[in-house]
């Protein structure tokens, strides 16, 4: 993925922004939608958008139609009477079903949408199910596991549920800051993120394969790259993925220069580093970095070059921030940076 120049990115507004997340989602020939259902949830969401959809086009040929008629049948002629043609003051049958009809319309639309809103919101939760809190931040995600005691960031890994192994995973949902909104538009509605407050959501992946979000609910500057990847694994792949997370980060003696950067700088302060001195909670965790495929919340790919430009100006392609530019000089960071890629 091209990175933006500098100059061009910090002029950019948030209509372009919009337009560079879609531009980077196109890249990687995926486009979050709601048209390809991929989870219980999501079909019953869909479902529903039909069943209104066809509805409001019935409407739609209904009102056209009449209007057609009424256009055709009573335009003027040149063989019509001059004057005014004969009034009708009142009809109880017309009345009747303009007030009628669209009742019965709305009644149908509620009840319908309210079947939906319950069976998603009070459906059982299995005693297999996976539970996951995710936090909001400006402009990040936080990813909890507290049955294998890992945090991760940005990519979160769901299993798949299938006929022969069915499964869901439940998340509760908060902020750390201002409103966000969780929102995987093949694998579920989208749920807001409150500060002092917990909501919840639950999904149950059908296939395998990587599913595209984004927060949903303007949080600042850099509300646009705030994108959510969703890794749905088969169970194996799932127990491996989350097996590799709970080691502590790698120790390579041939990058210890660089951690001693990363540990006596203010890195430290922001980052945890599983098995380091790091334990900071403000920025995302970085104990396993490197297995992501971006950066940023999905601003980037997850290369050393990307990498190494990003710590040395972080506005450079997330303007607005709260990472601070480190002010390192070269040869640190080439260290630190060297000893981020080893964070597998």
């Amino acid at each position: 993925m091209q990175i933006v120049p500098t100059r061009r990115l910090i002029r950019l507004g948030s209509g372009t922004a919009c337009l560079l997340r879609t531009t980077t989602l196109l890249a990687q020939d995926r486009i979050p939608t709601t048209l390809a259902p991929a989870s219980t949830p999501a079909h019953q969401i869909y479902d529903l958008s039909i069943f209104v959809v066809a509805i409001s086009t019935g409407i739609f040929l209904a009102v056209g139609g009449l209007l057609v008629i009424a256009l055709v049948r009573f335009r003027a002629r040149n063989t019509d009477p001059v004057g005014e043609p004969a009034q009708i003051y009142g009809s109880t049958q017309i009345e009747l079903a303009w007030t009628v009809i669209p009742l019965l319309i709305v009644v149908v639309l509620f009840l319908t949408t309210a079947r939906i809103i319950f069976a998603i919101q009070d459906a059982p939760k299995p005693k297999t199910a996976l539970d996951v809190t995710v936090i909001g931040h400006q402009f990040w995600w936080e990813f909890q596991y507290p049955k294998y005691g890992f945090v991760t960031a940005n990519e979160l890994h769901i299993p798949v549920s299938t006929g022969t192994a069915p499964d869901a995973t439940f998340f509760k949902l908060t902020s750390a800051d201002v409103n966000h909104s969780f929102w995987i538009p093949q694998l579920a509605g989208k749920t807001d993120l409150i500060a002092n407050h917990v909501n919840s959501m639950w999904m149950d992946p059908l296939k395998p394969g990587l599913y595209l979000g984004q927060c949903a609910q303007f949080c600042g500057s850099e509300h646009a790259l705030m994108l959510l990847r969703v890794y749905v694994d088969t169970p194996d792949d799932f127990a491996a993925w989350a097996k590799n997370q709970q080691r502590p980060a790698r120790q390579d003696p041939a990058t210890a220069a660089g951690r001693i950067v990363f540990e006596t700088q203010a890195c430290m302060n922001c980052h945890t580093i599983s098995g380091t001195a790091a334990t900071g909670r403000f920025g995302p965790d970085l104990t396993h970095l490197m297995s992501r495929a971006t950066l940023a919340s999905g601003a980037m790919d997850n290369t050393p070059a990307n990498l190494r430009q990003w710590i040395q100006s972080p506005d450079t392609f997330k303007r607005g921030v709260l990472m601070p530019a480190m002010q390192l000089n070269d040869e640190q960071l080439d260290e630190v940076t060297a000893y981020l890629e080893t964070l597998k």
